[in-house]
């Protein structure tokens, strides 16, 4: 969770939402600049990224520095009205520094070092690395810490993209320093842990401990488990070192770094570092295959404001159009553009940025779109831009303001972590995807979720899903269980509870720490082959997982009627205390999901803010200290979409009496009246805001 930190939570001195990108004039000759400011202007940009790569052209070698073109730059962008997130240009060391030092580079767990030549080619426990990050860091603090245009810091980027882990001796012995920070200098709490009976893999010095390189066959999953761990807190261990120096030079100025919540990134668990940041922000890319890259598009947005508990976030990151390095560069369709940011603003963002500001005319993402693209700006991107940041310049009302939602998603990266090891019951289990899906079916439902980690504080909510939570320690299970005891509704689904925080399997038949939760016990996973499918008595179809159950005080909801388990539970339901606990112990097909959710929300009496047709996205901020709410709705589909509404449509100015009409593919924004606003209270009483303490 965020902490408040005085002045320090959101970039300074910001006139409204967030607009613009990462601008790279170190790219283009300096008459380039000038129409890039004009450009700016027109496009409504009030925040700009600099700085991201540039630590080779600000020390040019090893303590020489060459601010002055930065300086011109700034100068700029001051003038022409952009603040600055100034980067500490940490992300890529030069070519000087790795040729001298080539220790600092990264080692695969093959042995190979990776040579330099494109991005984060550096390990991050290396001490010549940290050193010349911080100084420059601070060298970059000290120089501009009173420059008008400087709004917030941005510390390195993408922390463990492209080199997620190193392998090299250093990190063996910084290892072995944090697993004796964890279990103590016992050997014996280690071997517990990791269970190294098996195997004949008992350790008797700490000498033996090793990063899990390339081995024969199966490494120890708890070793595996403990590294993911590792990883992450070294990562952000270097973040933290050149945080401390920023504040250390500028304590009022806020810092942050772009979190990526997006598909396939799974290498730091974000519950961690957003403790850390001042406010969060991420990048988001999605699959341009993807016919429904929208939900995704919302799953991770939310995603994002969990970890901002709530408050205001900033999408730092994300493609006008195509993302180049996707295996087919696939273009955004007319209005795209436009819906993908009043998505993210209706989801808690207080800004929406883009990679980038002007399309680079070589290098690795010479083909990645950009807001002024290679075709200038007689074309459908800038267009689109330059409309969007005039609609935001009408929003500024809305900063600050949270999300309403009374359904959460335990989220867990450890979990994650655990669930791409090898030798699992199925290959076929993806835990982000698995997530996705309950997550689809209560946007299709126009449901919006809060995400929050397995220790999170839960009586606010009327409905909790845990989705293949496959770790969970004993004091989590018990809050969990509490919850539903004290009146909540929880939805847990298959492969949970089956091991502790260490990765050890809790004996006596599954779910392990959820057995009396869910009243059932399972005796043996049965996960289906590739293609395979099995019927419900529903009409639910699974794929992927079933599994051999039996109820101990649960009602069957729903049963197999073929397969292996024909005539075995499914679906269960548990009243438990007060509440209730249901169970999927399958992977359930997209209806039979849509069909489970209803009935479960209805139960829990979860409504969405607003009944719209399919495919038509609503979304209800609130002001935390006044009874004013806004309805963003997004239309994704190619008709006109009508739905119940009443105020005034920001961007617009139209007012709307009792219906709203939303253009095919298009977005409004609405400030409701009061008394629907009250309505909607009234409706959904018991409703929590969004900003938790975790």
């Amino acid at each position: 969770m965020v902490e408040a930190s005085g002045v320090r939570d959101w970039p300074l001195a910001m006139p409204g939402p967030g607009w613009g990108g990462d601008y790279n004039p170190e790219q283009w000759p300096e008459d380039v600049w000038i129409d890039d400011i004009r450009l700016m202007r027109r496009a409504g940009v009030n925040l700009a990224t600099v700085g991201v790569f540039s630590w080779a052209l600000i020390e040019v070698a090893e303590g020489r520095f060459e601010f002055g073109w930065l300086d011109r730059v700034l100068d700029l962008l001051h003038d022409g009205g952009v603040r600055v997130d100034l980067a500490t240009a940490t992300a890529a060391p030069p070519p000087w520094l790795t040729a001298r030092r080539p220790e600092v580079l990264p080692v695969r767990a093959d042995g190979a070092r990776l040579w330099p030549g494109s991005r984060q080619s550096y390990c991050p426990t290396s001490t010549v690395y940290r050193d010349k990050a911080v100084g420059l860091a601070r060298r970059i603090a000290e120089h501009y810490r009173d420059h008008p245009a400087l709004a917030c810091w941005h510390v390195g980027n993408e922390y463990g993209c492209h080199v997620p882990r190193c392998y090299c001796d250093r990190c063996t012995v910084a290892f072995r320093e944090w697993l004796r920070a964890r279990y103590g200098d016992d050997l014996k709490a280690l071997n517990e842990a990791w269970a190294t009976a098996f195997w004949s893999q008992h350790y008797t010095s700490w000498s033996q401990v090793l990063t899990p390189r390339i081995t024969p066959a199966f490494h120890n999953p708890g070793l595996l488990l403990d590294f993911d761990r590792f990883g992450s807190d070294a990562l952000l261990a270097l973040f933290r070192a050149e945080r401390d120096a920023l504040r250390d030079v500028t304590p009022d100025v806020p810092v942050t770094t772009n979190f990526m919540v997006m598909r396939g990134f799974s290498a730091v668990d974000y519950w961690s570092w957003a403790r850390e940041v001042d406010f969060v922000s991420v990048d988001h890319y999605p699959t341009a295959e993807d016919p429904e890259r929208h939900i995704e598009l919302a799953f991770s947005a939310d995603l994002a404001r969990g970890l901002a508990g709530g408050r205001p976030w900033l999408l730092m990151e994300h493609a006008p159009s195509a993302v180049n390095w996707q295996p087919r560069n696939i273009a955004k369709r007319p209005g795209e553009l436009r819906r993908n940011a009043f998505q993210h603003l209706a989801r808690g963002a207080d800004g929406t940025l883009f990679f980038q500001w002007r399309a680079s005319r070589a290098g690795a993402e010479r083909f990645h779109s950009a807001m002024v693209p290679h075709a200038g700006e007689d074309t459908k991107i800038f267009r689109e831009v330059c409309r969007v940041g005039a609609e935001y310049r009408k929003l500024g009302e809305l900063l600050g303001s949270a999300v309403d939602a009374s359904v959460a998603m335990v989220f867990d990266w450890p979990s994650w972590w655990a669930l791409q090891q090898p030798s699992l019951p199925t290959a076929d289990l993806d835990y982000r995807e698995h997530a996705l899906a309950l997550y689809r079916a209560l946007w299709q439902a126009g449901i919006t979720v809060d995400f929050v980690p397995p220790s999170a504080e839960l009586s606010g909510y009327r409905l909790v899903l845990l989705p293949a939570l496959h770790l969970v320690s004993d004091m989590d299970a018990r809050r969990i269980d509490n919850y539903v005891l004290g009146g909540g509704h929880a939805l847990v689904t298959c492969f949970s509870g089956i091991a502790d925080e260490r990765g050890q399997v809790r004996l006596g038949g599954y779910p392990g720490a959820f057995r009396d939760l869910l009243g059932v016990r399972t005796e043996e996973f049965f996960p289906l082959g590739a293609g395979e499918r099995v019927t419900l008595d529903d009409g639910g179809t699974a794929t992927v997982w079933t599994e051999l159950l039996h109820p101990d005080g649960a009602e069957v909801l729903a049963s197999y009627t073929d397969g292996a388990l024909a005539g075995m539970p499914a679906v269960t339901r548990h009243a438990r205390g007060s509440g209730l606990a249901w169970y999927l112990a399958c992977g359930l097909d997209e209806a039979g999901l849509r069909r489970l959710l209803a009935r479960v929300c209805g139960a829990a009496r979860v409504w969405p803010a607003v009944p719209a047709p399919p495919g038509v996205e609503v979304v209800r901020r609130r002001a935390p200290d006044a009874d004013v709410s806004w309805l963003t709705v997004i239309n994704h589909t190619d008709r006109d979409a009508r739905l119940p509404a009443r105020g005034v449509d920001l961007l617009t100015g139209t007012e709307i009496r009792d219906e709203a009409t939303v253009p095919a593919g298009g977005c409004v924004v609405i400030r409701e009246t009061p008394a629907g606003a009250a309505r909607a209270a009234d409706r959904d009483r018991g409703r929590v805001n969004s900003r938790k303490e975790y």
